[in-house]
């Protein structure tokens, strides 16, 4: 081996000059690095080399060759190699040298260890960690770290003399990099803990806490920001670590984090660090959060920080105390429920609003704004306290609170469009004098006080407008195009961009109103199409094709026929741009286009699938990504990053990047950025792939089979949001080609099991690979989005399909569906617990986050749809859920209540008969909710009530009932204002009647239940309704004779549109009873 061309060659891998370093490479990959001698040479350049910048590049080339020559150099070279190497690290001097080679070290360790060799190693490491010499203690507790970090539970010795040597080192006087790498240490070794299996382990590491937190406070108050940020991430990685670690701390840890992040003094980074570990307790340890019941706390605390945000922008990306204060009332208000969070908010924002500084009033509206998503239905049932403040910072004297405010009601309108469009009349013309007052002032394209609140305008009309009825919308589109249709020219990006959005979301709302603006809007966008010589122009032509888009579901697609082969032929073109948002773009606006077009969009079919196929055939393993120092902790490892996995190694000298191990820039991190965006576009293509199915049916049928296959592998994807789409778009699938079979004269199916109706044995399949798919992941998903959305997708299924799906080639699934149900109603599941935590009977908390009770609610949704699909078969399943649903019925949550009580009315009705055993507990359950304060549940109780009665055979118990019912239902017909509840009502006396005509005093009651007719709101009880009346008419009994011309015009209007008021069995009944009445 020619030690002069090696050294030589190694020397050229740190030359600015690209080529040579390739050649360099390319020989020493060929013609050195194969040998075990190359491993001796380069330790040779680290141990003696005079050029540190060279040391550590040979340090960091032999950690890679460690593992392929090590075993092969001869026994006496290796016990000389590792002297010299240690003794090296001992005494070398500059920082970023030493790190690398230690990292040298760890990779030898992790050989020998295996191999029972270097025995020695931990003694002179734990004589280093003691030595009076701070190098030599920074030295060997780096060591150390890095070396747990590489062999994890194989580190020789006892693991309580780690603990004690910690205990020493972590309180280092002299140096705070001994303290550090204790920190880093201890993190390692927290990995690896099993609290059931090494109690005595968990003693310890909970002795060392206090002190950890020291070290984080002391880096804190040193200003030493680099030992600072890995104290923080200590900390972080210990949310992910065994509970019982943190248990006995963990309220005093989020105190103290909750001080550093609101304390005004500490720096800015430090602070955003605190905010963000708060941010991963309510991830990972919510359950835990919500019992402190520290939710009042930190969003009052998060408030407050929220004012220091002053002229910055809240949509700028820079990490701020301001931002991450934004970022956590954001996960406070999804993670604990609305009495800790969200209502201390509006008790505290009266202040805010009326203070005489506009950074407390900016504060204020962008501290709602981001709790709306996590608290929808509580924030849209204050609405009108909320709208009159938020309309009055419309009209603010600051032109930032007025931003902030139109930031406010795009925020509210993206959650509670229909709620807040309902006052679009007050709320449309403030934005527009915002929008007038900003363009009149506009000072050109640095003025970014007025261009804030010109996109502020477009978004937030975006937002509002398609929460509003076509003809509402209408009455805006002459008042709203033309103004927007102004900035398409203008020079700042992001108002044109904010324009045309605004622009489509008018042609959506406002249907063939936006018809004599098509065209011309259309011809002034075109140009943008095929735009792509900067980001920024790709940015946009992504926003112009969703407009576009649109526009055609807008007009229809006669009028857009002209403008959709070129359309398509630019999405086309943009997945090969290199841009993901512009790729997500071109798979929504096939998605949008297979709506407008349905089978006629076959014809675009084979460029479509492909590239929907092309992106989930993405590779997203074996890459390699090139990190520095600073990352190191991860070399070696596998890591998802939203759902791409990632092999990380640390820089290498055939990539063209700095080869400095620890140079770590903005484009490693960017690469990081990029394999995220390959997760978030499958996820949308996945969903498109369900759009285009559902819409072009059959002209889909040869692209069927190899779609379905490749869905099915998406299925236990590592990231949620494609889990949740392939799941979606399966089910959506299913009941397409059901639909399509019903079509072809399959029978309607019937409920319970066996099957009476058989479907085809293809489709019989596709349900069995569906459902085996989605009872996999069911049982063990964390997320809880994703568990709501399989509730969704059984639920909506099993109403449209009936019992078929329920079928597997050894049985059924009955028990096993019923059994994740129930885990989920009893807050049993993987998905209801903390990260590593059991949860326990006593440890589970009535009140829910609106989240965490969407995935409660949505799973009654899919008990009523198993009942729906089973019938009478159904009733032996309800044992098992009667006692944790009537639970709920009885919640301190009126929405809690009433989807309970919804629940029973409706499997009462699916049970038939089955029911009457259950008839006693029921019936006095729905009796005491007539009286409830909830409108809602009144509702539902009179449904349940009527439907019990008509359904149980326990006759005896009904009519003993019936004083008692008729007293409670008597009150609720004075609610006049409660559509729904009347309707109900009026059911619910039509199913008595029906049922007991003898028992009913009719001549009184009837001319009562006339009056509530005809119904407002729940048109299916116009089924029970009328089929009494005719039921008396055949009966020819004498009140309702009496009653007919009161009847007549009740029938007169039910008979006229809305068609959806009747069902066409009961529509066919009143024609020809008006027909006899007539007579």
């Amino acid at each position: 081996m020619d030690e002069q061309e090696f050294v030589q060659l190694l020397e050229s891998l740190l030359l600015p000059d690209t080529e040579r370093v390739k050649a360099a490479t390319s020989t020493l990959n060929k013609s050195y690095y194969t040998s075990p001698a190359s491993l001796n040479a380069l330790l040779q350049v680290v141990c003696t080399h005079p050029t540190s910048g060279l040391r550590q590049l040979a340090a960091v080339e032999a950690r890679k060759l460690v593992t392929k020559h090590w075993a092969n150099l001869p026994a006496e070279q290796k016990a000389s190699l590792r002297n010299q190497l240690f003794q090296f690290v001992l005494e070398e001097e500059v920082t970023l040298t030493r790190h690398s080679a230690a990292r040298v070290i760890a990779a030898i360790a992790t050989q020998d260890f295996e191999d029972g060799e270097w025995a020695d190693l931990p003694g002179y490491l734990l004589q280093a960690s003691t030595s009076p010499t701070t190098r030599h203690r920074e030295v060997g507790t780096y060591i150390i770290q890095t070396v747990i970090e590489s062999v994890g539970d194989g580190f020789p010795g006892k693991v309580e003399d780690l603990y004690r040597l910690f205990s020493s080192t972590l309180q280092d006087a002299e140096s705070t990099e001994v303290r550090v790498n204790t920190m880093l240490a201890l993190s390692r070794l927290a990995m690896l803990i099993d609290s059931e299996e090494e109690p005595k382990q968990v003693a310890l590491f909970k002795s060392a806490i206090p002190g950890m937190v020291a070290v984080l406070k002391a880096t804190i108050d040193a200003g030493d920001e680099d030992s600072a940020l890995q104290a923080f991430e200590v900390f972080q990685t210990l949310l992910g670590c065994d509970s019982a670690l943190l248990q006995d701390h963990f309220g005093d840890l989020v105190k103290f984090m909750i001080e550093v992040g609101a304390t005004t003094t500490v720096e800015d980074d430090y602070r955003s660090q605190a905010l963000a570990f708060l941010m991963q307790c309510l991830r990972y340890k919510k359950m835990k959060m919500q019992g402190m019941r520290i939710g009042e706390e930190l969003t009052l605390k998060a408030l407050h920080i929220v004012t220091e945000l002053g002229d910055m922008s809240s949509e700028d990306e820079d990490v701020a105390p301001a931002r991450s204060a934004l970022g956590l009332l954001d996960i406070l208000a999804s993670s604990l429920p609305p009495s800790q969070v969200v209502i201390p908010l509006l008790k505290a924002l009266g202040n805010y609003f009326s203070s005489e500084n506009p950074d407390y009033r900016q504060a204020g509206i962008l501290a709602l704004g981001m709790c709306v998503e996590g608290a929808p239905d509580f924030i849209a049932t204050q609405l009108h306290e909320i709208l009159p403040m938020v309309l009055h910072l419309l009209d603010d004297s600051s032109a930032k609170v007025r931003g902030a405010a139109l930031n406010g009601v795009a925020r509210l309108a993206d959650d509670l469009a229909e709620d807040v469009a309902k006052e679009h009349a007050r709320l449309i013309p403030a934005m527009v004098k915002n929008f007038d007052l900003a363009i009149n002032a506009l000072q050109g394209e640095d003025d970014e006080v007025n261009l804030t609140i010109v996109r502020g305008t477009c978004h937030a009309i975006d937002s509002l407008i398609e929460g509003l009825d076509p003809e509402d919308a209408a009455k805006y589109v002459p008042e709203l195009v033309p103004r927007f249709s102004k900035l398409f020219l203008i020079e700042d990006f992001k108002c044109k961009g904010a324009s045309i959005g605004a622009v489509g979301s008018i042609a959506s709302a406002s249907e063939a109103a936006f018809l004599p603006y098509f065209e011309q809007t259309m011809n002034s966008l075109s140009q943008y199409v095929r735009m792509k010589d900067s980001q920024d122009d790709l940015d946009l032509r992504g926003v112009v094709c969703d407009s576009m888009g649109k526009m055609a579901s807008a007009v229809g697609p006669e009028a857009f026929e002209p403008y959709v082969l070129p359309l398509m032929e630019a999405s086309e073109e943009a997945l090969h741009l290199d841009h993901p948002r512009l790729r997500e773009t071109s798979y929504i606006l096939w998605s949008t286009m297979a709506k407008v077009y349905e089978e006629k969009f076959a014809k675009f079919l084979p460029g479509a699938v492909k590239g929907l196929q092309d992106c989930l055939d993405q590779d997203e393993t074996d890459l390699e990504m090139q990190l520095g120092e600073e990352a190191s902790d991860l070399v070696g490892t596998e890591v998802v990053v939203q759902g791409r996995k990632i092999k990380v190694s640390a820089a290498t000298a055939d990539d063209d990047s700095d080869l400095n191990e620890a140079a770590l820039d903005e484009e490693d991190w960017d690469d990081i950025g990029a394999v995220t965006a390959v997760a978030m576009e499958k996820e949308i293509a996945a969903e498109v792939y369900g759009d285009i199915i559902t819409h072009t049916r059959r002209e889909y049928l040869p692209y069927l089979e190899v779609t379905v296959t490749k869905l099915l592998e998406l299925v236990d994807h590592p990231y949620e949001g494609i889990r949740k789409a392939a799941l979606g778009t399966l089910w959506r699938t299913y009941a397409c080609i059901w639909g399509m079979a019903e079509g072809d004269g399959m029978a309607k199916w019937q409920p319970g099991l066996p099957l009476q109706v058989e479907p085809p044995k293809e489709l019989k399949e596709l349900g069995k690979l569906v459902m085996l798919a989605t009872m996999s992941t069911w049982k063990e998903e964390m997320d809880r989005g994703t568990v709501t959305d399989i509730n969704r997708d059984v639920a909506a299924t099993l109403k449209l399909c009936g019992p078929a799906l329920l079928l597997t080639e050894t049985g059924n699934v009955v028990d096993e569906m019923a059994q994740q149900l129930l885990d989920v109603i009893s807050k049993h599941h993987p998905c209801q617990q903390d990260l590593g935590d059991e949860i326990e009977e006593e440890d589970i908390l009535d009140e829910s986050a609106e989240y965490d009770w969407l995935v409660i609610e949505t799973a009654m949704e899919a008990l009523t749809a198993l009942s729906v699909s089973l019938g009478e078969s159904f009733a032996p399943l309800w044992k098992m859920f009667e006692k944790p649903v009537m639970k709920y019925a009885s919640s301190q949550e009126s929405t809690e209540r009433s989807a309970a009580v919804g629940t029973i009315a409706e499997c009462v009705a699916n049970m038939g008969a089955a029911c009457t055993p259950h008839t006693t507990a029921i019936l006095k359950l729905l009796l005491h909710r007539l009286s409830d304060e909830d409108p809602e549940t009144k509702s539902n109780a009179v449904y349940g009530i009527g439907l019990l009665c008509e359904k149980t055979t326990n006759e005896a118990e009904i009519l003993k009932a019936l004083p008692q019912i008729f007293a409670k239902i008597e009150p609720l017909l004075n609610a006049q204002d409660q559509a729904r509840l009347l309707d109900n009502t009026a059911g619910c006396v039509s199913r008595l009647i029906s049922k007991h005509p003898e028992k009913i005093p009719i001549s009184e009651v009837l001319p009562r239940l006339v009056q509530l007719l005809p119904l407002r709101e729940d048109y299916e009880e116009n089924k029970p309704i009328f089929r009494m009346i005719v039921q008396l008419y055949q009966a020819n009994e004498p009140t309702i004779v009496q009653l007919t011309p009161q009847l007549m015009k009740v029938l007169e209007a039910v008979l006229s549109p809305p068609e959806e008021q009747l069902e066409e069995e009961t529509r066919s009944q009143l024609t020809e009873l008006v027909t006899y009445l007539r007579k």
